[in-house]
């Protein structure tokens, strides 16, 4: 879509023109996005943010001077005037003067609407609790394997504005569930919802809102690619709509299944790629792999280029991720593992018990759902961060458990119980963030300090 063509869709849309007073909150990532775009579309803008100096602020002065911006709080004056707020996933829409100026009638908008109403081009979606940066990398290797020139973007890496390109012919977004709870007008060709399980707790109040956040994937008329084997997925399904399955424990839609003794990925009765051939660890990521070949289906990708793409594909940093064997124990980097779904999940790929190095921010979640998961799946939980005690009083002395007061600490424990063959997993099911600035630099830290045994 050209300039012009842009605008028509944005005018017949979203009421957003010349005449709209958009102001834009929060100057992260998005919202600086959300600017540039604005900005090269000759549409007016204010933009509000309550930290004295956001990320973006050097840029934004330097790039858009006569654009006005209030720091330091946000500005009563800025939302009183506002037809139109776009405010940033990482700001609560609980926020008292947020809620005030929606209730007063001012029209609540995300970049993931402005966005959808920007391109004609295919739109695969997706979100959920677990996999989803996995599958959406999946995806991108899948659509330039098949020579459609693929972006990739949205909550990983690239904002969804700064994706936008005449050239490209498949966009794949992963969203989180603050993108989807601001979003109205999207309208993917395929979108999905891998899995649901407890985070976010402590912003959206139930795991009942948290999963009606997520189901907004689904809006439109594209394709619903479902989780079988998950009842909150499942039970999503919109009479009338076209929908595809995927699933590890049926044999329906694309499943898993032996096939003359070897386990092959199916898609109903035809045969994909053998699971000997994915270079990941799991039945985690043999799900992901098939809901990624559901989605490609549902957007007309090649199977042979998708099951290449799915041979070389060996997984995304700080997820499953194998650090190094040292003296015949195995070192696994989860630190992506941000909620207890994401760590039962590692939990469940091992047959052996390994020794588990957890903790951080629970985030609200109810850490009884894992306790089961760890007594069947470790032989010592090393525990660390502000939650530490929390979890280890779930866990009641039924395994054995240390405390570590950082990564170094644990993975020094770590070292001095395990044993040839077995295996150490990071993989907190909390956030990062009471320690360190974020997943990566957890997963970063605990590699650092491997290596460190490994010379």
């Amino acid at each position: 879509m050209n300039r012009k063509q842009i605008l028509a869709s944005l005018n017949e849309q979203l009421s957003l023109n010349e005449n709209s007073k958009i102001l834009v909150v929060g100057l992260g990532d998005t919202g600086y996005s959300v600017a540039k775009f604005l900005h090269n579309l000759g549409l007016s803008f204010a933009v509000t943010d309550s930290r004295k100096k956001p990320p973006f602020i050097d840029g934004f002065l330097q790039n858009f001077p006569d654009t006005p911006v209030f720091t330091g709080g946000f500005n009563q004056t800025a939302f009183d005037v506002a037809t139109h707020l776009i405010v940033s996933p990482g700001i609560s829409l609980e926020e008292v003067l947020i809620q005030k100026t929606i209730l007063s009638g001012t029209k609540l908008i995300s970049d993931i609407d402005i966005f959808s109403c920007s391109t004609n081009k295919p739109i695969i979606a997706i979100t959920g609790s677990n996999g989803k940066s996995t599958v959406t990398t999946m995806l991108g290797n899948m659509g330039n394997s098949a020579n459609k020139k693929t972006a990739i973007g949205g909550n990983l890496g690239t904002p969804a504005l700064d994706l936008l390109n005449e050239n490209t012919e498949l966009y794949v977004l992963e969203l989180s569930s603050f993108q989807l709870e601001r979003t109205s007008k999207l309208n993917a060709t395929a979108a999905t919802v891998l899995n649901i399980s407890a985070d976010h707790i402590d912003r959206h109040g139930d795991i009942t809102t948290y999963s009606k956040e997520k189901q907004r994937i689904f809006s439109g008329n594209g394709i619903m690619v479902l989780n079988k084997d998950d009842s909150i997925v499942k039970a999503m399904k919109i009479k009338g709509r076209k929908s595809m399955t995927f699933s590890i424990s049926t044999k329906t839609g694309f499943h898993l299944e032996t096939l003359q003794g070897e386990e092959w990925l199916m898609n109903s009765k035809q045969p994909l790629i053998r699971k000997a051939e994915l270079p990941m660890e799991g039945l985690h990521n043999v799900a992901n792999a098939l809901a990624a070949l559901a989605l490609g289906t549902a957007v007309n990708l090649d199977v042979q280029s998708m099951c290449e793409a799915l041979r070389g594909f060996k997984g995304l940093d700080h997820r499953m991720q194998k650090i190094a064997n040292v003296k015949g124990v195995t070192w696994i980097n989860d630190s992506k593992a941000t909620n207890i779904g994401a760590c039962i999940a590692a939990l469940q790929g091992y047959q052996n018990k390994v020794i588990l190095i957890a903790g951080g921010d629970t985030k609200g979640a109810n850490i009884q759902e894992l306790i089961p998961f760890i007594y069947k799946k470790t032989k010592h939980v090393i525990l660390l961060g502000k939650d530490a005690e929390l979890i280890d009083k779930a866990i009641n002395h039924r395994v054995p458990s240390s405390r570590a007061k950082n990564i170094q600490e644990a993975v020094q424990i770590a070292a001095r119980l395990a044993k040839r063959g077995e295996s150490v997993l990071l993989s907190p099911a909390c956030a990062s963030l009471d320690q360190y600035k974020n997943y990566q630099e957890r997963g970063e830290k605990f590699a650092a300090a491997v290596m460190e045994l490994a010379a």
